[in-house]
């Protein structure tokens, strides 16, 4: 059996949101093929209201809850009426909506981007919030991708996602594990970004600077890197601990993300040792990283199409909403800690 999800994922780094129409064979998930895909780019307003959401009060923290959901339903039309795509032949969308909060140490999680307006918008079933459950179960809410590394790349026994975070998964025949490594394009972009970028393209502005050697190994020592088992980071995280170690050095913008990106090299490096890693995500683009990361380790790096670069967390997220969508479990505690695997996500079905 063939079905068609539409998946969508707005990460930390507020490029943009990504849009996915995915065909699954229900019955060999890796047989997978991404129909149609986009990229809607924020505008400076959206930009900036993400940004500061975790600064809103509750009242108007609900109001954009609210509008982000519209926001995203008329996004989705605006998708359909590009692609030509008949809303009868889409079984289910699938959103992953904008972290604002994640503290799960504390036992919460945050995504804005109402389900319910999606589902009113668009008149298809909508599948979100599928980390607040995990949460109450004990686990970290994060990463979900690789339940998609699991089922849709089973070839590859390291997957590595250099996104707002750099995030990987390592499957052994068993099972499959995940983590958090560090954070990685959501303080490139934070630096970069005061030079009037917005982003740091190849790395070429981070390949002029300098390597400062003791903010290096202020940030390899960080405290939460030793944690064993799974984490996750946020926002949070990076105010609290990363941007005032960095500020405190008083560096040019290159000599920063040339320290930075070598740190994320090494943090990196560190997790992988032979066999191949598939490295998606933004920082896919970043040759300047990608060097970096191929200088320190043994394994192959392989980097795929653009498509799959760019649209892999919202495949995923298409993944995620199907298998909720059938009762099947989508989350595995080897990945998030949680007390017991489940199937996460709420589901607004209206008509």
């Amino acid at each position: 059996m063939f079905k068609r999800v539409i998946g969508i994922m707005s990460g930390t780094s507020l490029d943009g949101m990504d849009i996915c129409l995915v065909e699954f064979d229900t019955d060999n998930l890796k047989n997978f093929k991404i129909l149609n895909a986009e990229t809607f780019v924020y505008d400076r307003k959206w930009q900036e209201n993400l940004k500061n959401a975790y600064t809103y009060d509750a009242v108007a923290l609900a109001q954009l809850d609210t509008d982000f959901g519209k926001y995203t339903g008329q996004k989705v039309l605006q998708f359909i009426k590009k692609y030509n795509i008949n809303p009868d032949d889409i079984d289910l969308i699938a959103s992953h909506g904008q972290t604002v909060f994640h503290r799960p140490d504390l036992g919460y999680t945050t995504q804005i981007g109402s389900g319910a307006w999606i589902n009113s918008i668009t008149r298809i079933k909508t599948v979100c919030d599928f980390r607040t459950q995990d949460v109450a179960l004990g686990g970290q809410g994060a990463p979900l991708v690789p339940i998609g590394d699991w089922y849709l790349f089973p070839q590859y026994k390291y997957c590595l996602n250099i996104g707002g975070f750099a995030n990987i998964s390592v499957k052994n025949e068993q099972n499959i594990q995940a983590f958090d490594i560090c954070p990685a394009n959501i303080v490139l972009n934070h630096y970069v970004n005061k030079i009037g970028f917005s982003y740091d393209e190849g790395g070429k502005i981070a390949a002029k600077g300098k390597l400062n050697k003791n903010l290096l190994k202020q940030l390899n020592n960080i405290d939460a890197y030793t944690i064993e088992g799974p984490q996750s980071f946020g926002w949070e995280f990076v105010e609290n601990e990363i941007l005032p170690i960095i500020d405190n050095y008083h560096l040019t913008i290159p000599d920063i993300l040339r320290t930075f990106v070598e740190h994320i090299a090494m943090q990196t490096a560190e997790k992988i040792s032979g066999q191949e890693v598939l490295i998606t995500g933004g920082g896919a683009y970043n040759s300047f990283l990608i060097d970096r990361i191929s200088a320190l380790t043994d394994t192959k790096v392989i980097i795929p199409d653009h498509k799959l670069i760019d649209f892999k967390e919202a495949l995923i997220f298409a993944l995620l909403g199907l298998l909720r969508d059938e009762n099947q479990i989508n989350i595995f505690s080897s990945v998030t800690g949680a007390s017991i695997d489940h199937s996460s996500g709420i589901i607004f079905n209206a008509y």
